[in-house]
């Protein structure tokens, strides 16, 4: 059964109602990593250890070029992992969005023009030809 365009309006607002809702947000994710340091005798330089870490970084793409963020303590990363979450939960309304929208596209009946269309005129070439 098709959906009427008034439901496909008050599905539309829910979702624009919900996405202003939202709490604090940005895009990227979050990876561990480790690494060894410069000293020879440390422990992460031994065969079969995993290296100083995890340390913890945000990736985005700012710009068409890579950010990296690290995180210093352990309720900064707890605050970028809720805000990454967040993010998702807005890319995937933002699509819920464009579907129902598209919907509405289809269902909206074509409004008359109020005057009938016009012939246009055709443009004179601003090109002059010289003649040889």
């Amino acid at each position: 059964m098709p959906e009427s365009l008034v439901d496909l309006e008050h599905q539309r607002n829910a979702i624009l109602q919900q996405m202003l809702r939202m709490p604090d947000f940005r895009s990227g994710s979050i990876t561990a990593t480790r690494g060894t340091c410069g000293k020879a005798n440390c422990r992460c330089h031994q065969p079969n250890q995993p290296g100083h870490g995890p340390n913890y970084r945000l990736t985005r793409k700012v710009n068409g070029k890579t950010v990296t963020e690290t995180f210093a303590t352990s309720a900064e990363l707890h605050k970028a992992q809720r805000e990454v979450e967040t993010y998702h939960r807005f890319r995937q309304l933002a699509q819920e969005l464009l579907e129902i929208n598209e919907k509405i596209c289809r269902v909206r009946p074509v409004e008359q023009e109020l005057t009938p269309s016009k012939k246009k005129r055709r443009k004179s070439s601003s090109r002059k030809w010289l003649a040889k």
